[in-house]
């Protein structure tokens, strides 16, 4: 394995910038510098959109900002000790050494190992203070190649499962403590899982073993994991989770009071945390991991806003909805394949009275027809279903599953569609919550998850939906498919404007989102008749299909605007594009996100106005190019689509030859530091 760090990549008592920005901004130019990257402005980006997810300043001076970046060719380390600390966001003060970890998007678990190494060896306070007194940048980076060397670990040292268990005792003395002391366990992850998922690890272990507390840590980070065993799991008093992202396989823990933060908590306030995980074993009303979802709350209420809450449970319902809207689709358009447009008519009464011996007067063709209908249909039933239970899922974990489902038929019941969906699983997930958190006796908080809360969680958000919400979602529903189904000429290419503009918006983000799910639960409503929302569904699908498929044809007809790097990612762009993936186009509006997002957003639109003004419609949700079968007017999707391309290739190549590029180091320096370049 190559040196992850070398002299050029040091700076020792210099100043290179006056905040957090200009510091991981001269570091990245050091790193494309020694020809370890090869664009700065995307790997600044890359590593400021982590920074903006959370401050990389830890306790003890040190800022560790790190990355995955497609700009990175090989794994690096990029360090600086400043003559002035500069705050990057520590409780404790600002920083005065700063390392820059830079590794590939696809680097290996072995680099990442010994990346994850250093930042562990940061807690190490005489490895930091022998960084702070090194004389020069050959001692600095001798000390840094040393902390990065594998140790041995101590051969009767117990073992504490996880991946960072044995590394976490060695470096903390985490010894088994005696039978009498407390026994937790924890799991640390963060979004990159480089630097902090492994720092927090060993500070909670350290903490721990203050505390005369037994922990075994679980890491769940970029090197890999290895879950805790389940008998150290068993014998535990209570978890801590220092997590920015869900915990893998959170039910393993159901049962266990549960600490729940932020993994810079973990690295700032381990003894807190330990602490406080320690008193809930005695606390019979601490949040326990269990189906309740009293922990998943507790988190989400710590750690969102109101608006990000409902953003997150909404798009959980929609995600679990598309399989089922999915597979429906795909099944009804080989139904009509194969069975014509009059299977509507008869397919149940084929399905239920013929069989492969006993085929219909139409024959095998006819037959297999009808049942692809049939099943597609029954699947395209559980449509609101789904989606109000996945919503209360998301609220209340598995308890508001099944008064989800519940309210979400009762939905479908009083015809109130997919609006009535939202609306029980918002319901259902506020009252089984509600219900979740009551301190009941400890000899009925067995029954409560899998009796009383869906008990009455579904009597009250089922018998509003009936009693009172019902018959107004009804009506609103109905008016929202006969607007649709009106709309014609220029108010549909106006429609299709928007949901295409939408869907280049931010590429797969919340505003994308929202313009395709509301192609998606308007499925439901589609029928012979009715084909307005298979339009809109077709003109969603064509316009996410724009960006990558416009970012690929701009680095073929213009190569010299593009870094190596992003001609690269333009090929695998095709195939993104053409299997309806936006998200394809990322890495290039992450470079250049003021002249790539507007481009992308014309080109959207232009593709959603033609599929809308020519009556394309679409019964897939997803696939792109290759539900073909699936789609009304082929080939109006598919010069929808070019045109589409066409036009946003032809905008950003414009844009990049002739719009003024402000760079990072300008915004800086007006004080306004940005993720990325304009």
């Amino acid at each position: 394995m190559s040196t992850v760090i070398d002299q050029r990549l040091v700076t020792l008592d210099e100043p290179i910038g006056a905040d957090k920005a200009a510091v991981i901004r001269a570091l990245a130019d050091a790193v494309v510098a020694a020809g370890r990257a090869t664009d700065t402005d995307a790997l600044f980006a890359d590593a400021w959109a982590r920074e903006e997810k959370d401050s990389t300043g830890v306790p003890g001076g040190i800022a560790i900002p790190h990355a995955k970046s497609d700009a990175v060719t090989e794994p690096t380390l990029a360090a600086a000790r400043l003559p002035e600390g500069v705050d990057f966001g520590s409780f404790d003060g600002p920083a005065d050494l700063v390392f820059l970890i830079a590794v590939p998007t696809a680097s290996t678990q072995d680099h990442l190992a010994v990346l994850s190494t250093l930042a562990r060896s940061l807690i190490n306070e005489d490895f930091v203070a022998s960084l702070r007194s090194a004389p020069d940048v050959p001692a600095f980076v001798a000390l840094v190649e040393g902390a990065l060397q594998p140790k041995e670990e101590p051969a009767a040292a117990p073992v504490a499962a996880g991946a960072a268990a044995a590394s976490a005792q060695a470096a903390a003395g985490a010894s088994a403590a005696p039978d009498h002391a407390p026994v937790l366990i924890a799991v640390t992850a963060c979004p990159t899982g480089i630097a902090h998922t492994y720092m927090a690890a060993d500070a909670l272990a350290a903490a721990a073993k203050k505390a005369g507390v037994e922990m075994h840590v679980e890491t769940q980070g970029s090197s890999g994991s290895t879950p805790l065993a389940p008998d150290v799991i068993a014998r535990a008093d209570a978890v801590v989770f220092a997590v920015d992202v869900d915990v893998r396989d959170k039910s393993r823990f159901a049962g266990k009071p549960v600490v729940q933060g932020p993994v810079k908590r973990g690295i700032d306030h381990p003894a807190e945390m330990i602490d406080e995980a320690v008193a809930a074993i005695s606390d019979p009303s601490a949040p326990r991991v269990t189906g309740e979802a009293t922990a998943t709350a507790t988190a989400a209420a710590a750690n969102e806003h109101f608006g990000q809450k409902v953003k997150r449970v909404l798009l959980t319902g929609v995600s679990y909805m598309i399989p089922f809207v999915a597979g429906g689709g795909l099944l009804i358009a080989l139904g009509f394949l194969f069975g014509g447009y009059d299977i509507t008519a008869t397919a149940g009464e084929i399905v239920t009275t013929n069989s492969l011996f006993n085929l219909p007067e139409g024959g095998f063709l006819l037959y297999l027809g009808a049942v692809f209908f049939q099943i597609g249909a029954i699947s395209m039933g559980f449509l609101v279903p789904a989606l109000a239970g996945y919503i209360a899922y998301a609220i209340a974990d598995r308890p508001g599953i099944a008064p989800g489902f519940v309210a979400g038929s009762v939905a479908g019941l009083m015809g109130a569609g997919f609006i009535g969906g939202l609306v029980g699983g918002l319901l259902a997930g506020w009252v089984a919550l509600m219900f979740a958190r009551l301190d009941v006796p400890r000899w009925l908080r067995g029954l409560m998850p899998v009796v009383i809360i869906p008990l009455v969680a579904s009597i009250v958000a089922s018998g509003l939906m009936i009693v009172v919400l019902g018959g107004p979602i009804a009506a609103l529903s109905t008016a929202l498919n006969d607007w649709l189904s009106g709309l014609s000429g220029a108010a549909a290419v106006v429609l299709g404007l928007i949901l295409g503009a939408m869907m280049g918006f931010d590429l797969g983000g919340p505003v994308n989102k929202v313009a395709y799910s509301f192609a998606v639960a308007g499925l439901g409503a589609a029928t012979v008749e009715n084909q307005a929302p298979l339009m809109v569904m077709a003109a969603v699908m064509a316009a996410g299909m724009v960006p990558p498929l416009a970012m690929a044809l701009a680095t073929v007809l213009d190569r010299k605007l593009f870094t190596p790097v992003e001609r690269e990612n333009g090929k695998a762009a095709w195939l993104l594009g053409a299997a309806f993936i936006s998200e394809g186009a990322i890495p290039f509006a992450a470079a250049d996100l003021f002249r790539v997002i507007p481009s992308m957003i014309l080109g959207g639109a232009v593709a959603g106005a033609i599929c809308m003004g020519m009556g394309v419609t679409s019964q897939a949700p997803h696939g792109g190019i290759f539900v073909f079968f699936a789609i009304g007017n082929l080939l109006w999707f598919v010069l929808a689509i070019v045109a589409g391309s066409v036009v946003g290739a032809l905008a950003v190549i414009a844009l990049k030859r002739w719009a003024h590029r402000r760079t990072i180091r300008e915004e800086v320096a007006e004080g306004e530091p940005s993720i990325l370049a304009a």
